[in-house]
């Protein structure tokens, strides 16, 4: 598979970012005591509360350290925060929501963390029909509350209404963006298009976003989601991976989306397989849709219809809240899927249930398959954005956390994710392993985060001025 010359472009970038200062901690204070910045800004250092509320992230994992946060209260700050780190040779972090995540984030030592907090405004044009929100703003619209939007969109925004109202990308129509030179500009279709095209679906490599503009789309039976959650008795976890399978090939209706977990169940001290069915219509039809499993006969725990927006907090007893703390080991590993396989995922449910046995200490840990209609998306072409799995049905996250800090531990979750990861990617119908970016563990090749269309290398010429900035 050849690598684009973009995709090198882009590594080379991230790289140069991401490396480690020479400076001490006393100079980069000096260096950001000594800049004049507007009231409302804080600059904080090690030991403070301003600090830790700056820095602190969802994933202790491989997470990067810092000499100096930046709180900037307004855009000539965010300016001045990263010429100054350019010019003196500091690596540095800007964040909204805090929750990225990706190993690669750990080569980022003794740097600048530029806290978004500020960048917090919502904005509704009536009159157009668009949104407007600041790059810290986190709105309810994928499979947890907490990440903020800007990076959720730029990766590119996949989420259980995606059959009918598309990703978030596609209904991204421009960009407020400070380059890594310190320059501010708009990126959109008809302004720096090449870089909106590289925005949409290739993550945040490219700038600092302080805010993002998307069309609003009207609501869908009136925004109400009906939503079936039970458990599956592990008698009939075959035939229920039977009745995923049978979605192959896009017949995963446009409102239906379906969450399933492979996880430990402390009460019953033993592996469980767990269920999540949402349909974006009326009742009547979502029964209809959801007839097979039904006809299962599992162990039904929930059947509500919620408002969209308050469906992520209400679902697995309101998890989300817990799933949202920061502060704790999070490791992931991830997989697009557009085949499904039964006995891919039965193996995975048997070597979970083993793992769980092995390793108490791994009882956290779980398998979610997260399977997404992917009709609105496959409606747009695939070379109007830099996102390359717009045919994917399903992610699988392998998502890992422990609190002790044994080497055992952390070894015993390493090599069953790599196992888990290739046999899950041999059986995804991609020829190679395939990632969601947004979840990427930091080990994949470009490849498989970027894809590798051919088409990629019109647009190397800008892509390398922008690696200079």
């Amino acid at each position: 598979m050849k690598l684009t010359v973009f995709l090198t472009l882009l590594g080379r970038f991230a790289s140069t970012i991401a490396h480690e200062t020479l400076l001490g901690r006393h100079d980069i204070k000096t260096i950001f005591t000594g800049a004049h910045w507007s009231i409302n800004t804080t600059v904080s250092f090690p030991g403070s509360d301003s600090f830790t509320n700056a820095t602190v992230r969802w994933s202790t994992f491989h997470q990067p350290t810092y000499a100096v946060a930046v709180s900037p209260a307004t855009e000539a700050d965010v300016i001045q925060a990263v010429k100054l780190a350019t010019s003196n040779g500091i690596p540095f972090l800007a964040t909204g929501g805090r929750h990225g995540y990706t190993t690669t984030l750990g080569a980022l030592n003794n740097g600048l963390a530029i806290d978004l907090g500020q960048f917090d405004t919502i904005r509704v044009d009536q009159h157009r029909g668009t949104l407007t929100i600041g790059g810290a703003v986190t709105l309810k619209i994928g499979t947890c509350s907490c990440p903020g939007m800007v990076g959720v969109s730029l990766g590119p925004g996949l989420g259980p209404w995606g059959g009918v109202h598309g990703l978030v990308i596609d209904a991204l129509l421009s960009l407020h963006v400070v380059t890594a030179n310190g320059t501010l500009i708009e990126v959109s279709k008809s302004s720096n298009p090449d870089l909106f095209w590289a925005f949409r679906g290739a993550g945040a490599n490219f700038g600092i976003v302080l805010s993002a503009t998307y069309q609003l789309q009207k609501q869908v039976n009136n925004g109400q989601v009906f939503v079936l959650e039970s458990i599956i008795p592990n008698k009939l976890n075959h035939s229920y991976f039977d009745i995923l399978e049978q979605y192959d090939g896009g017949k995963l209706p446009k409102e239906l989306a379906i969450f399933t977990f492979i996880a430990f169940n402390s009460t019953t001290e033993a592996v469980q397989l767990r269920s999540i069915w949402t349909y974006f219509g009326p009742e009547t039809e979502a029964r209809n849709a959801m007839k097979s499993i039904y006809d299962l006969n599992p162990t039904i725990t929930s059947e509500v219809t919620y408002g969209w927006n308050k469906v992520i907090q209400s679902v697995s007893g309101g998890s989300d809240y817990y799933q949202c703390q920061r502060g704790s080991v999070q490791d992931i590993y991830t997989i697009n899927a557009r085949n499904l396989s039964t006995s891919t995922y039965k193996d995975s449910f048997e070597r979970l249930s083993n793992f769980y046995e092995e390793t108490p200490a791994g009882r956290e840990c779980l398998l979610q398959m997260s399977m997404y209609p992917n009709q609105a998306a496959l409606a747009v072409p695939d070379d109007e954005t830099a996102y390359p799995w717009r045919d994917t049905i399903a992610i699988l996250d392998l998502l890992f956390t422990w609190k002790d800090d044994t080497s055992n531990t952390e070894q015993a979750v390493e090599t069953l994710a790599k196992d888990l990861r290739r046999d899950l990617a041999a059986t995804s119908g991609y020829p190679e392993l395939a990632v969601y970016i947004n979840s990427a563990h930091g080990d994949e090749t470009l490849e498989s985060r970027y894809g590798a269309r051919d088409y990629s290398w019109r647009h190397a010429e800008k892509w390398e001025r922008a690696t200079r900035m």
